[in-house]
C-alpha cells in the first residue's frame, strides 16, 4: 500500500528508483547465473565448448520462456485471489498450477529429448561443438522439472506479495552454480556437460529449498482433493499467461535464428556472438528494470485518473535511461574488448565478439527509449501492440537483415550486428508513432469524462 501511495502522489522519481533497484539486483543475479556457465567454460574448456554452451543455453532459454510466461499468469491469479481474500480460490490456483506445470515440464522434456539431433541440425551448430551441444541440451532438458518447479514457486510467492524470497532463491541457485561450475568444468574437465550438470543441480537444490520454505510458511489455505478436482483456474492461468509465453517464445526463436545464421560462419564467430548475447542482459539492466517500474507506475496513475502524472513519470525514466544508454553505447562501440574479455581469454573469440558488439552498439542507445515506451504501453493495457511490434521487428527486420548481411561478400560481424541496431530503430519508430496516437486519445477521453 505504501508503494502505491508513493506512486500516486508526491515526488515521482524517488519511488520509481526505489522500485527499480531490487529489480536490477534480481536481473543481475539471473544474468550472472546464465553467464557463469559460459565464463567458466570460456577459461577452462575449448572454443567448441563455448559455442556449445552459447547455443545450448539459448535453445533452452527459448523453452524456459514458456514456463516464465505461464508463471506470470499464476502471479496475477494469485494476486487477484489475495486481494479479494478468496482463500478457497488460492487453493484451487495452487492445485491447478501443480497439475499444469508438471504437464508443461513433461512435454518440454519429452520434446527436447526426442528432437535434440534435429534441433542441433537446425541451429547449424559447428561440427566441433555438436557433441558438446547435444550433451548440454540433453542434461538441461532432463532437469526441466526443477526449472519449472522453481519458477512456479517464485511466481506463487510474488502473487502473495513476497518478492524478497524469490530473490533469495535466485541467490542460492547462483552461488551453487558457481561452485559446481568450478568443480565440474575447471576441476573435472567436463566442459559443456559439466556446465549443464551444474545448472541443473543448482536449480534442483534451489527448488528443494523453496519447498522446505513453503512447508514452514503459514499459508492462508490448505490443499485437498477438491482443490485438485477443480480445473477452472487452469483456464485462467492460461488466459493471462499464454499470450506472454507465446510472445517471449517467438522472440527467443528469432534470436535462435540469428545464432543459426552466425553458426554457419564457424566456431569462433559462434562463440563470439554467444558471448555478446550474454552481455546484452548486463548492458540492458537499467532500461529493462525501468520498463517494469514504469508499467506499475503508469497503471496505478491511469487508474487514479492522473494521466499527466503517468506521462511525467514516463518522461523522467526516459531521460535517465537515455543517458545510461548513451554511456553503454560508448562502452560497446569503443571499448567492447574489455567486457568481452571477462568471458574468455581466447584472442580470436575476443576479436569476433568485440566486432559483433560494435555493430549492435547503437541498439543500446535506442532500447533505452524503446523499453520505456513498452513499459508505458503495458501500464495502459496496450499489450497487444507490444507483442505485435516485437514479433514484426524480429521476423521482418532483425532476422532477414542478419541473414542478408551474413551473405555479403567480405561481410564482417560488425555489419551483421548492425541488423540488430536497425531492428531497434524500426521498433522505435513504431513505438513513437503509437505513443502519439494513444497519448492523444488518453487525454481526450479524460477531458471528455471531466466535462461530463
Amino acid at each position: 500500500m505504501n508503494s502505491s501511495s508513493d506512486f500516486l502522489k508526491g515526488n515521482i522519481l524517488s519511488p520509481i528508483i526505489k522500485f527499480s533497484v531490487p529489480l536490477m539486483l534480481s536481473l543481475v543475479l539471473q544474468a550472472l547465473y546464465g553467464a557463469v556457465d559460459l565464463m567458466v567454460v570460456g577459461y577452462f574448456s575449448s572454443t567448441g565448448d563455448i559455442s556449445a554452451v552459447a547455443t545450448g543455453s539459448q535453445t533452452m532459454q527459448a523453452f524456459t520462456t514458456i514456463v516464465t510466461g505461464l508463471t506470470m499468469g499464476v502471479t496475477v491469479c494469485i494476486g487477484q485471489a489475495v486481494g479479494s481474500k478468496n482463500f478457497k480460490r488460492l487453493g484451487d490456483i495452487a492445485a491447478s498450477q501443480i497439475k499444469l506445470f508438471i504437464a508443461v515440464a513433461a512435454i518440454i522434456t519429452g520434446f527436447v529429448l526426442c528432437f535434440c539431433p534435429q534441433i542441433i541440425s537446425v541451429m547449424n551448430v559447428p561440427a566441433e561443438a555438436v557433441d558438446a551441444a547435444k550433451d548440454y541440451i540433453t542434461v538441461c532438458a532432463s532437469g526441466m522439472i526443477f526449472i519449472t518447479g522453481y519458477n512456479a514457486v517464485s511466481g506463487f510467492l510474488r502473487g502473495m506479495g513476497n518478492s524478497k524470497t524469490p530473490f533469495l532463491f535466485v541467490f542460492i541457485a547462483c552461488i551453487i552454480n558457481i561452485v559446481l561450475d568450478l568443480l565440474f568444468v575447471a576441476g573435472f574437465g567436463m566442459g559443456a556437460k559439466g556446465a549443464a550438470l551444474a545448472t541443473v543441480a543448482a536449480q534442483g537444490m534451489s527448488f528443494v529449498f523453496s519447498l522446505f520454505y513453503l512447508k514452514k510458511m503459514k499459508l492462508p489455505f490448505s490443499l485437498n482433493k477438491d482443490n485438485f478436482k477443480a480445473s477452472g483456474e487452469i483456464k485462467n492461468i492460461l488466459k493471462i499467461g499464454a499470450p506472454i509465453a507465446v510472445q517471449d517464445f517467438l522472440l527467443q526463436i528469432s534470436f535462435l535464428a540469428i545464432t543459426s545464421i552466425i553458426n554457419i560462419l564457424g566456431v569462433v564467430n559462434s562463440a563470439g556472438v554467444g558471448i555478446v548475447e550474454k552481455l546484452f542482459v548486463f548492458l540492458s539492466l537499467i532500461p529493462v528494470s525501468f520498463m517494469s517500474s514504469i508499467s506499475v507506475f503508469t497503471a496505478q496513475n491511469i487508474g487514479a485518473q492522473q494521466p499527466d502524472r503517468a506521462v511525467k513519470g514516463f518522461k523522467l525514466t526516459l531521460s535517465i535511461s537515455l543517458i545510461c544508454g548513451f554511456l553503454t553505447f560508448i562502452l560497446a562501440f569503443f571499448f567492447g574488448k574489455y567486457p568481452v574479455s571477462i568471458f574468455t581469454d581466447d584472442p580470436a573469440v575476443i576479436t569476433a565478439a568485440a566486432a559483433y558488439l560494435k555493430g549492435t552498439s547503437f541498439e543500446y542507445l535506442i532500447i533505452a527509449m524503446n523499453f520505456c515506451f513498452l513499459g508505458f504501453f503495458n501500464g495502459i493495457g496496450k499489450t497487444a501492440f507490444v507483442m505485435v511490434q516485437g514479433v514484426l521487428t524480429s521476423f521482418l527486420v532483425r532476422v532477414p537483415l542478419s541473414y542478408f548481411f551474413s551473405r555479403v561478400p567480405d561481410g564482417s560481424l560488425t555489419l551483421i550486428g548492425s541488423a540488430v541496431a536497425i531492428s531497434a530503430c524500426a521498433a522505435f519508430i513504431m513505438c513513437l508513432a503509437f505513443y502519439i496516437i494513444v497519448s492523444r486519445k488518453m487525454f481526450a477521453s479524460i477531458q471528455i469524462s471531466g466535462e461530463k
